[in-house]
């Protein structure tokens, strides 16, 4: 009996022992997992600073070898170019693509013309707060799907009042993204909400500052830029200014050589 005994707590000795290992285990194994999830947070934040900070500009944007490529352009093909500064959060930037938006259109369609749009963001520091910002990274992140004109055309229509800040709302932003229509949302999401583009806006915005240019709208043709839309500029001016320099251009191209003849066998 007291051989039994003493086997028995012997017995649960061993268990006791074996279970304190146990839970040395669990607790070191909980560790471990609590040092990786937070060493994956810390790579997580550093990744998306990363991104919100780097100049990298969307798909298709244009510029010369030594800047960095901060145009968008439609139809990037023929030698006569327009480039147009303007602000998302801007109301005189929507007036000008309002007005002068069928102008645009012929222009294009005509062959005479490529335009290059340039974002700024100047609207914030005049009335605070960051929804031309966020505007134009959201813009940014429809260029990369080829959808720019269609996404700025929606949000021209849905600007809001500039002294609400309403464009910060990236809620507001993703609608004004599915009325564009054709985005694939999942990919223009994770681009705004990573702030994939926010580092190529505010490079664009610190540019066009330095530049000296003046307040937006800006049209520029060929780089020489042009009389103030809102109150010298017109239209039909403007078709009239590119009709010019087109011509111009033409005259000044070389004659392509003549086909040589064909010897006569």
């Amino acid at each position: 009996m007291v051989a039994s005994a003493e086997k028995n707590n012997n017995g649960s000795d061993t268990t006791r022992k074996g279970s304190r290992g146990n839970w040395r285990n669990y607790a070191v194994t909980i560790v471990g997992l609590a040092v990786i999830c937070g060493a994956a947070t810390v790579v997580g934040q550093y990744s998306r600073a990363s991104e919100a900070t780097t100049v990298e500009a969307p798909s298709g944007a244009v510029g010369t070898s030594d800047d960095t490529k901060l145009d968008l352009p439609v139809k990037p093909t023929v030698p006569v170019t327009l480039t147009v500064y303007e602000d998302p959060r801007s109301p005189e930037s929507r007036a000008f693509a309002q007005q002068y938006a069928s102008t645009l259109s012929q222009l294009l369609a005509s062959g005479q013309v490529e335009i290059n749009y340039r974002l700024v963001t100047g609207s914030d520091r005049q009335y605070g707060g960051t929804g031309a910002q966020e505007a134009a990274e959201a813009a940014a992140c429809a260029q990369d799907q080829g959808r720019f004109p269609q996404f700025m055309d929606q949000l021209w229509q849905h600007q809001p009042d500039p002294k609400t800040d309403g464009l910060k709302d990236r809620k507001l932003l993703k609608q004004i993204a599915k009325k564009a229509g054709k985005i694939e949302h999942d990919t223009f999401d994770l681009c705004l909400d990573r702030n994939q583009r926010q580092g190529w806006v505010k490079k664009s915005q610190e540019t066009y500052a330095a530049s000296g240019l003046g307040p937006v709208p800006i049209v520029q043709l060929n780089g020489h830029t042009l009389a103030d839309p809102a109150t010298q500029l017109t239209p039909k001016k403007l078709t009239a200014l590119v009709t010019k320099e087109a011509r111009q251009v033409a005259a000044a191209a070389p004659a392509s050589p003549a086909p040589s003849a064909t010897p006569t066998p």
